[in-house]
């Protein structure tokens, strides 16, 4: 997902979708872990999209406290 897509979800939602990553990401560690390297790609992406949730977390909370 782009970042601004992102940003159109709510702060509930965000938290969602970073647990629903979280999940993907442990699961594909078993998977890299059994040699299964085609799952390494996939494990990058999330990695990004964990971190564009977390930015935009950040972001949002960061405007809610009056610093944005």
């Amino acid at each position: 997902m782009r970042a601004q897509e992102f940003r159109d979800l709510d702060a509930g939602e965000l938290v969602a979708k970073e647990a629903d990553i979280r999940e993907q990401m442990f699961r594909l560690r078993f998977q890299l872990g059994m040699g299964q390297a085609d799952g390494l790609k996939k494990y990058r992406v999330l990695r990004r999209d964990l971190a564009r949730v977390l930015t935009v977390r950040n972001e949002k909370a960061a405007v809610q406290a009056g610093r944005g």
